[in-house]
């Protein structure tokens, strides 16, 4: 840990800014909370950050144990990134700043977003949707372009992974544009289904309990 740039105060709240306050740091973690992904994969959906500036984040976090590195088999047959325990339990940390963040008047709601943060956008948003109506439950394989989620619907809300799901309940393929308008409400589902930019395949009600 580069000690350089620490607060050197005893108070938890700096010593987490030592370790992860660095620019696109969070972002490295939001990017892999839903599963392993490529450098490739990483630079890609971070586009701002430089490949050298990325590959020290990187670095950084598998030193403190946020992450960890390993080489995966076929068919991706290179290095890939995941998540160490410690590392995700930054779930609520980014979901609590996300929340807080909505509040912001400087907020640009419409700017471009990844698509793994429209799909982490769209899980927080179930747990206003079961709340609010009927729990739904089933398996939904979501494709936004030429990514795959599985969105498992239960009890104890929705899970969602980085998979293509087996046998899943419903279909849903779309773009990151326009789930982004879904998602804050410049356009409704129906109105989309009718576009063609959305196509909706088997339980609807799983898709339609997230997305009015």
């Amino acid at each position: 840990m580069n000690k350089k740039r620490s607060y050197n105060e005893g108070c938890p709240v700096s010593h987490a800014l030592d370790l992860v306050g660095e620019r696109w740091a969070l972002l490295v973690v939001r990017e892999l909370l839903l599963g392993p992904k490529r450098f490739s994969d990483l630079r890609d959906g971070l586009c701002g950050a430089s490949s050298n500036i990325l590959t020290i984040r990187l670095r950084d976090l598998e030193e403190i144990g946020v992450l960890r590195r390993y080489r995966a088999g076929a068919p991706v047959s290179g290095p890939v990134y995941e998540l160490t325990d410690w590392g995700r339990s930054l779930e609520p940390v980014l979901f609590a700043l996300g929340a807080w963040a909505m509040g912001s008047p400087y907020w640009d709601r419409h700017a471009p977003s990844t698509v793994d943060s429209l799909v982490l956008a769209l899980r927080a948003q179930a747990g206003f949707a079961f709340a609010a109506g009927a729990p739904v439950a089933g398996t939904c394989d979501m494709r936004v372009g030429d990514d795959r989620f599985t969105l498992r619907f239960g009890g104890a809300g929705l899970d969602v992974a980085r998979a293509t799901a087996y046998e899943p309940d419903a279909v849903v393929k779309t773009d990151a544009r326009t789930l982004q308008m879904l998602i804050t409400g410049d356009e409704t589902l129906d109105d989309a289904v009718d576009a063609g930019r959305v196509t909706l395949g088997g339980d609807e009600r799983l898709i339609r309990s997230l997305i009015k």
